[in-house]
């Protein structure tokens, strides 16, 4: 009988910690260590803006720094209230929210970007503006770049500037040395059309998967690949499961940061024109530091026994020349035009191309 009762308490025990752990278990992630070192309650203005990623990664950080910038520079009005680590959902969720106003803003990947924003997946072509060098060189291209931001004007939304976060690769829980070690992978890639095109032209086996399913997939084997970069798979420890990185190179990841344009036009015009300025000055100092950040990881993935590989160079040509097919299928989504585009070119991707030097 004794025993029983403790056999009881034991079960009666274990249930009540799996109910007190499990809600801590399930936590989202804690901003603690960035808060704000200021009383946000204060201001005037307030702005939610949305992130899916690690804000140890220096394009996702951007969001605190550019939090932190407008409070100084508008002494306290505007409030940037940054939710990182997916806390608002994942990326084609929170876009819409973005799009009706329920949040403020948002750094977008470029490879979700293109659901509301086709022009934005000129920067996802393979082999197009695939350097960090390439992509500064794209920014400072004057009208090309201003009428790439505004590839969600008609929907709304407002472009302001980039920041990234690395050269896009695979990683792999198996070695992929060569095309067919990589069509035996079952990659994980963005809900994303460009990527989906490639991946197709490419021959590949891709699962389109939002990123905060990812980390399960991935330990449960449901993908054996992730279409990443090294800084972002070392950061967010997807290394601890796939330990090979294949280097492509093949575009820049990038985080577009956008805002509602309804919300936007509230503010005063003097605010408007700080705001600008802030997101400006904040993505051109962070791209300067992820260029650094992306030799430390990949220099810390090594040292934790991570193997990296490179494809033979013949092999790399014909990824390229295949990939071109998808220059061709999405240069119509790329080249539409809008009304309130204030420059109209017959053929946006091909002065890209030209710019960038491109050759298929």
């Amino acid at each position: 009988m004794v025993c029983k009762r403790m056999v009881i308490l034991a079960i009666i025990c274990f249930i009540g910690f799996g109910l007190a752990a499990g809600p801590a278990i399930a936590a989202p992630p804690s901003l603690d260590q960035w808060k704000p070192a200021f009383d946000p309650s204060t201001a005037k203005y307030k702005c939610i803006v949305s992130n899916v990623s690690h804000p140890v990664i220096k394009g996702v950080y951007a969001g605190f720094a550019i939090r932190d910038e407008l409070w100084k520079r508008t002494n306290g009005q505007i409030y940037l209230d940054y939710k990182p680590f997916s806390m608002l959902g994942g990326e084609v969720e929170v876009v819409n929210q973005l799009q009706m106003g329920a949040i403020q803003g948002m750094s977008v990947s470029s490879v979700t970007s293109t659901n509301l924003g086709p022009r934005f997946g000129v920067v996802n072509l393979p082999f197009l503006i695939n350097s960090f060098e390439k992509l500064d060189k794209f920014i400072n291209s004057g009208k090309l770049f201003e009428h790439f931001l505004m590839a969600m004007d008609h929907q709304g939304i407002m472009a302001l500037d980039i920041s990234g976060y690395g050269n896009y690769g695979w990683a792999t829980t198996k070695p992929v040395k060569t095309i067919e070690d990589a069509k035996k992978i079952k990659f994980r890639i963005a809900e994303a059309a460009v990527n989906q095109l490639l991946y197709k032209v490419w021959g590949f086996n891709p699962v389109v998967m939002p990123w905060p399913d990812v980390p399960v997939a991935l330990k449960q084997g449901v993908i054996e690949g992730l279409d990443h970069t090294p800084m972002v798979c070392n950061i967010t420890k997807k290394f601890e499961v796939a330990k090979y990185f294949t280097q492509l190179n093949y575009a820049q990841g990038l985080f577009i940061w956008v805002f509602n344009k309804a919300w936007f036009s509230t503010l005063p015009e003097d605010l408007q024109k700080t705001f600008k300025e802030v997101v400006k000055d904040v993505c051109a100092k962070i791209r300067e530091e992820s260029k650094l950040q992306e030799t430390e990881e990949i220099e810390k993935a090594k040292k934790d026994g991570i193997q990296f590989f490179t494809l033979p160079d013949a092999e790399m040509a014909i990824l390229k020349k295949q990939g071109d097919a998808t220059h061709k299928e999405y240069a119509a989504e790329i080249n539409k035009l809008y009304p309130a585009d204030k420059y109209q070119p017959e053929n946006y991707l091909k002065e890209v191309q030209d710019y960038m030097g491109y050759q298929p």
